[in-house]
């Protein structure tokens, strides 16, 4: 690594462009999503499922009691999205996001202490919400876990001046001295600069901002139970955030306290499954309950293990089924679809096109795992007999299409190549009622992983799904 920076702008520059790219990039897309009129569920999982960890992340955390109580089984995004709704599964793409730039090996002692923290305040942030009549919660648990985020990321990424500034605080310095001597600002001015630098926006910019108002309150108070939790539950500090929050809740303290104590558990296995676990031993440490409690925290919760690929094919084309029982929504349904086949036969690259009216053209309706400048980037072919390309091919023939180049080579047109690459493709043309409706794209034009007939068979069952969609649609519209 090159040497740190010297500079207010050096910091927010690095964190923002070398250390937390992922979360840049997550942090920016899902916002831009929800902030668009025009865009919605199906946009929301194209973002998430750019990236097969924050997929697996996400889910995880989707089934997890949490955030998921009636344990309504989940195996796709657009289930999830369907269930959980769009701003929920937002922020937790945001955290999981999050995590996943931030820890790493290099997280130190200090890192996930600040790491701790956050969580605990979030989670206890998300329980004032909910017993204030907040209207999203969730918001209030992003906009606490990401208020203190320069601090967080200076830690986790820091070497010699993070060292610095501990010794002068064993010394007696303050924090905000400490900082200033070595940084020449506070961390609190690293945290507004990130913020506007990954464009947060909303209750997270406000809190950062210290915008006073009810939610940002509820912000600014979970912090401070979290670090008068470090001091005791019996401390002053505590008697005060008690005292503030019976004031705002109406509720008796000697119930707020409990509630409090049973959110700091429950902040120890959330870390865990953010896979900050060096994290949750800090929080541990302020959980002031049974020792048989403790013990069953160990074993809380544990994380959801790995499907197979045939176990999460046949849930996932339980859901198509559960989809085709109800009123049709073509929609979620070509989204699960084209989602079992990029997941569950493991594509590098999936889409579905649209047809035309004219039939002389394929748009892009949503795609997963493509590399694109930005959102508003879509794919789209020409269905051209002349000359005579893969797509308009695949569109001819009414069958499913295993395009190999040494074997196909005449339909892969100069356009094909420099847009898909000279690769092996599966091509799942849908019809209804002999018209053509569009066609289901997938490769590995990224780990180049040989497809196989096994694959094609696959992919060709859930495509046909998409078709007895689509003719039970039109029989009942």
């Amino acid at each position: 690594m090159n040497s740190e920076p010297t500079s207010l702008a050096g910091w927010t520059q690095r964190l923002h462009e070398e250390e937390m790219p992922i979360f840049s990039n997550t942090a920016c897309q899902t916002r831009s999503v929800l902030a668009d009129n025009r865009k919605g569920a199906t946009d929301l999982a194209s973002v998430i499922m750019q990236d097969p960890s924050l997929t697996a992340k996400l889910l995880k955390m989707s089934n997890s009691s949490y955030y998921n109580p009636s344990n309504q089984k989940m195996v796709t995004v657009s289930r999830s999205i369907v269930i959980l709704g769009s701003t929920v599964i937002s922020e937790i793409t945001l955290a999981c996001s999050f995590f996943e730039a931030i820890l790493s090996p290099k997280n130190k002692n200090k890192a996930n202490e600040e790491i701790a923290s956050a969580i605990h305040a979030a989670v206890q942030a998300k329980s004032l919400a909910i017993l204030c009549n907040d209207s999203s919660p969730e918001e209030v648990f992003i906009a606490a876990l990401l208020h203190n985020l320069g601090d967080i990321a200076f830690w986790c990424f820091s070497g010699k001046q993070g060292e610095l500034i501990l010794a002068l605080m064993q010394a007696g310095k303050t924090k905000k001295e400490a900082e200033r001597d070595v940084l020449g600002f506070h961390l609190s001015s690293l945290s507004i600069e990130l913020c506007r630098s990954f464009q947060l926006s909303g209750l997270i910019k406000e809190s950062i901002n210290n915008i006073s108002n009810d939610r940002t309150n509820l912000v600014t108070l979970s912090h401070a139970i979290s670090q008068a939790s470090k001091q005791g539950w019996e401390s002053e500090s505590m008697n005060q955030c008690l005292t503030e929050l019976a004031k705002v809740s109406a509720l008796p303290i000697k119930v707020l306290k409990e509630t409090l104590q049973k959110n700091t558990t429950t902040a120890v296995k959330i870390a865990q499954q953010f896979g900050a676990h060096e994290a949750s031993n800090f929080i541990k440490k302020n959980v002031h309950q049974k020792e048989s409690t403790l013990e069953n925290l160990e074993n809380a919760e544990q994380p959801i293990l790995t499907i197979d690929t045939k176990q999460l094919q046949f849930q996932i084309l339980q859901d198509i089924s559960n989809l085709l029982c109800d009123k049709i929504d073509l929609n979620l349904l070509f989204e699960t679809v084209v989602e079992g086949i990029h997941r569950s036969i493991g594509m590098d690259r999936s889409c579905f096109m649209l047809a035309t009216p004219s039939k002389d053209k394929l748009n892009e309706k949503f795609s997963f795992g493509w590399n694109k400048k930005g959102m508003d980037q879509k794919i789209s072919f020409i269905l051209s007999s002349n000359p005579l390309n893969l797509f308009y091919y695949a569109s001819q023939s009414n069958q499913a299409l295993w395009a190999i180049p040494t074997k196909h080579k005449a339909y892969y047109t100069p356009h094909i190549i420099n847009t898909l690459g000279n690769i092996e493709c599966f091509l799942l043309p849908l019809y209804t009622e002999n018209k053509f409706i569009g066609i289901i794209y997938a490769d590995r034009a990224i780990s180049h992983t040989a497809l196989t007939q096994d694959d094609f068979n696959t992919a060709k069952h859930f495509s046909q799904q998409a078709t007895l969609g689509l003719n039970l649609y039109r029989i009942n519209k």
